[in-house]
């Protein structure tokens, strides 16, 4: 492709052949048949060139969470013994990650490798595949242009926010609320446990201090129930419940499930993740938080047939971890029926909207609905927390359980 300046040299060269044959000059002729051909032998040289350019693009990291800023370093080797011209590159985006990132290379000298880089900050969980690269290459002259594709794409994971909940929101509730809940949640891995000898890397938080002041031994707690327990973790992916993915209250809830998932796992259960269409799969800590970073809406109308199986694979020994929106009175007979058999329940119940922001009756219905669940699960044996799609868990986390409902002004 011919540049603005090869446009310029092949019009001159035309306009200097028609003076030179009206003027009868053969040497004026002959510059003017130069002029024209050069920016094609100029082409014939970029061809030749783009053989011996390649380009590869490396991601400092291929997993991060949301907020994380990520350097992209592109190396542009040139195989070629002659130095490059002026090269500019392209690296296409997805349109959540902002414009196509535009670079210029001075030039690459023969048989080196250059690199440029620039940063991208995900603001929002997914899978997003960067790429094709393109670069423009030009001859010394800079007459022709040719574009080269590199078809390579590199794929960043951003997994959902996790949560810390180490620390109580509302000094004014105290601390212990929030470990008690925690306690409940995992008293499956915390009933029973042996004592051995302590090896040479053990936690030392482990360390079961009564043992040692008997024995005088360092003898380290080592929980058995724990590794038999498991935590299922059910989030709720249907439209007509959270609402649209990217939404506020569809990926509070993803967050929610992602806090709570990583805790489980940290706390040496055996993890599980289900959704309104997936049955219960066992994954591990990455593959749960990658599963959750691809999660999008479901279609299905009615959570009663997930209901059902996950009421045939229930354990006493098993976590549930519930989130979703306030269940409709259908809805909450059947999630009741579908959690007696698991041993720690907890729902999380998350408004679809603010209440907030909608009318006085249609505020009431929403929080009725609400109210209704946590009084109906709690006598059921359910720990049960509301949020609104604007607030964290941890704010509620460290709650008294009375206090569950009122939001933050």
């Amino acid at each position: 492709m011919l540049t603005g300046r090869g446009v310029t040299v092949v019009v001159a060269g035309l306009a200097m052949w028609v003076a030179a044959r009206i003027v009868g000059s053969a040497g004026l002729e002959v510059v003017g048949v130069g002029l024209i051909v050069l920016p094609f032998f100029a082409g014939l040289f970029a061809r030749w060139g783009r053989q011996r350019i390649s380009a590869r693009r490396r991601l400092s990291d291929v997993r991060v969470g949301p907020g994380t800023r990520v350097s992209v370093h592109i190396d542009v080797e040139n195989r070629s013994p002659v130095p490059t011209s002026v090269l500019l590159l392209e690296d296409r985006l997805p349109q959540a990650l902002g414009r196509p990132a535009r670079l210029v290379v001075t030039g690459v000298p023969g048989r080196s490798v250059q690199r440029v880089s620039y940063t991208v900050l995900p603001q929002v969980r997914g899978r997003y595949h960067l790429g094709p690269l393109t670069v423009d290459v030009a001859d010394p002259f800079a007459l022709t242009r040719l574009r080269l594709e590199f078809d390579e794409r590199e794929e960043l994971l951003v997994t959902p926010e996790v949560e810390d909940l180490s620390g109580a929101a509302d000094p004014a509730s105290g601390p212990s609320f929030g470990a008690t809940r925690a306690r409940q949640l995992f008293r499956t891995g915390e009933e029973f446990y042996t004592m051995r000898e302590y090896n040479e890397g053990d936690d030392l938080r482990r360390l079961h201090w009564p043992s040692v002041a008997r024995t005088g031994d360092l003898m380290i707690r080592q929980d058995e129930s724990s590794r038999r327990a498991s935590g299922l973790v059910f989030i709720d992916t249907r439209a007509a419940a959270l609402g649209q993915i990217h939404g506020q209250a569809f990926e509070r809830a993803v967050s929610v499930a992602a806090t709570l998932g990583v805790l489980l796992a940290r706390r040496g259960f055996s993890l599980k993740l289900a959704t309104a269409e997936t049955p219960p799969a066992t994954v591990t800590e990455d593959r749960f938080l990658d599963a959750l970073a691809g999660l999008s809406h479901g279609q299905a109308r009615s959570i009663g047939p997930m209901l059902a199986h996950l009421r045939a694979g229930s354990s006493a020994d098993t976590s549930l971890v519930f989130v979703s929106a306030p269940p409709a009175p259908g809805e909450l007979t059947s999630l009741i029926r579908s959690g007696a058999g698991f041993g720690p329940k907890l729902a999380i119940l998350i408004y679809p909207v603010d209440p907030d922001t909608l009318p006085p009756e249609r505020q009431a219905q929403l929080e009725g609905r609400a109210t209704q669940g946590r009084m109906a699960l709690a006598r059921a044996g359910w720990d049960c927390i509301v949020l609104p799609p604007t607030m964290n868990l941890k704010e509620r986390w460290h709650a008294p359980r009375d206090r569950q409902l009122v939001r933050s002004v």
